[in-house]
């Protein structure tokens, strides 16, 4: 029996292939035979491409149907997904396509720099789909048969590559198989108790981890619909809640949603499962909500390396920051320096092992083998307590990442970029609290005695030339010197405490 995911999925496809897949705003519906239909097709035209099992197809376009139908023709045709958010600028762009050495790249006409490395990196075939789905992808896939059927996989073959920025700068390509995939899938679709009357309300993007493979994959496992928003408004949301049943968000989304007055306990009625991830919850927002809406979000905690690793579950109280237990067939520990387990309610690392956890990073097997332990357990860098239940609750990340708006943020690269502007000495880049974002990044930047001072706005403007603007520091403030500890190391703890009371009160200027 093959592994591949698609197929996995095709078992679970309604018996009435007229039942909605996607129901778009406007009214427009794809139904389960359109899935087969239009992957199928988009399949076709990766063989015809002559793309083969293993080969990379890279995507950087907005969110439409024709995309995820793309994602699901790679998945019947073996080739490996690759999405990239529509943020990224040149150079980021130029480093991914160099890396994973696409055979096929899908970008909107308007992408004029993906336009420019896909020709000077050489890419075979570069292919249009514009926001309504539209462009020579799509043209050339209409006229052709669908294929039958999907090529057989294993379960250690690639679905996917999703790339992960690094605390050395570099991002990594985490390598996602169809077994990572289907074993996530059916778990949250088991322990989010997913049925046959469940429609989600779909706002995410779909180039990261939460929107593609959590929303996608479990409704496709559950064979059932979702309505299809091209992005989250609260105003759109509130108008479409009554028709749902299962939504998902970052905390920003519930964030906004508060601040909207339609958002009543009315328009929540119908949902029965408000799901929250990608970045912490506050406890503020987690109250309010629960007292607009009588019902409690549950939160659960993941990451691009295994997908979703824990969860609250469904028939039991939940409480802000507590982010549940470790899905079915998954094992988790916390545990210390020496990868032995601490006791509950000590704080140790997060470390996994189990069926969802990924293959490796691409071409970068000193990395793996970095981030494993010798017994097989992934390292996730993030610090835990453990109730003497069991449950996980999250109290910091040793990996220095921070989450802003739902996307993670490593200060390295940012700091790269600050430090080799002229006249800069050194910077450093901290996680400071959000009440939107979550987390919002602070650059405190140091000069070289007698260079010409630089502005905030200086530095801003050559972050935004060079990296995706979600990564630049909300706030930007000049300082003499950085703290250090007697090795050397810039003490980022001291500044958050140094700098969070004026940050807090909305004193700086920057």
């Amino acid at each position: 029996m093959t592994a591949n995911l698609f197929e996995i999925f095709r078992t679970r496809f309604p018996a009435d292939r007229s039942r909605p897949f996607i129901t778009r705003p406007e009214g427009r519906v794809f139904t389960y035979e359109d899935v087969e239909t239009i992957s199928g097709r988009i399949a076709a035209l990766l063989l015809e491409l002559k793309v083969a099992p293993g080969d990379r197809v890279a995507m950087q376009v907005e969110k439409s149907a024709e995309a995820v139908f793309l994602y699901l023709a790679c998945l019947q045709a073996g080739a490996v997904f690759l999405p990239m958010n529509t943020g990224y600028r040149s150079d980021e762009l130029d480093y991914f396509i160099a890396d994973a050495e696409p055979a096929v790249v899908v970008l909107d006409a308007s992408a004029t720099a993906l336009a420019d490395v896909c020709k000077a990196r050489g890419v075979p075939h570069v292919l249009t789909m514009d926001v309504n789905g539209q462009g020579t992808l799509m043209n050339r896939a209409s006229s052709l048969p669908p294929i039958n059927g999907s090529f057989a996989r294993s379960e250690t073959d690639l679905a996917a590559i999703l790339y992960s920025s690094g605390t050395t700068g570099k991002p990594k390509g985490v390598m996602l198989s169809h077994a990572n995939l289907a074993s996530n899938a059916k778990a949250l679709h088991a322990v989010w108790k997913f049925g046959p009357g469940d429609v989600l309300l779909h706002t995410l993007p779909i180039f990261h981890v939460h929107g593609l493979f959590v929303a996608l994959n479990t409704v496709l496992m559950n064979g059932t619909g979702m309505i299809f928003h091209p992005r989250f408004t609260s105003e759109d949301v509130v108008r479409d809640l009554p028709k749902a049943t299962v939504f998902m968000g970052v905390p920003t989304y519930y964030v906004r949603l508060l601040a909207t007055a339609a958002f009543t306990k009315e328009a929540a009625r119908t949902v029965r499962l408000f799901i929250s991830g990608s970045a912490p919850l506050l406890d503020e927002t987690f109250r309010a909500f629960e007292e607009r809406t009588g019902k409690q979000i549950l939160e659960r905690y993941g990451m691009t390396e295994a997908c979703i690793i824990t969860s609250a579950h469904i028939d039991r109280p939940r409480t802000a920051g507590a982010v549940g237990w470790p899905l079915p067939g998954l094992t988790l520990r916390v545990a210390d320096e020496t990868n032995q387990p601490t006791p509950n309610g000590t704080t140790g690392e997060i470390q996994i092992k189990g069926p969802s956890v990924f293959r490796g990073y691409w071409k970068k097997p000193e990395k793996t083998a970095e981030d494993f332990t010798v017994d097989g357990f992934f390292k996730t860098g993030d610090l835990a307590q453990l109730d003497p239940d069991g449950m996980v609750n999250i109290v910091g990340r040793a990996k220095d990442m921070m989450i802003s708006g739902g996307f993670n943020v490593y200060p390295k690269e940012i700091e790269t970029v600050i430090d080799g502007l002229p006249g800069v000495a050194e910077s450093a880049v901290v996680g400071m609290p959000h009440p939107d974002f979550g987390e919002a990044g602070l650059a405190i930047v140091t000069m070289n005695t007698g260079a010409q001072a630089l502005s905030a706005d200086a530095v801003r403007a050559a972050l935004k030339a060079g990296l995706a603007s979600y990564k630049v520091p909300k706030m930007i403030v000049f300082a003499e010197t950085l703290p250090r500890n007697t090795m050397g190391k810039v003490q980022k703890n001291v500044l958050r405490q140094d700098y969070r009371a004026a940050w807090d009160a909305g004193l700086l200027k920057g």
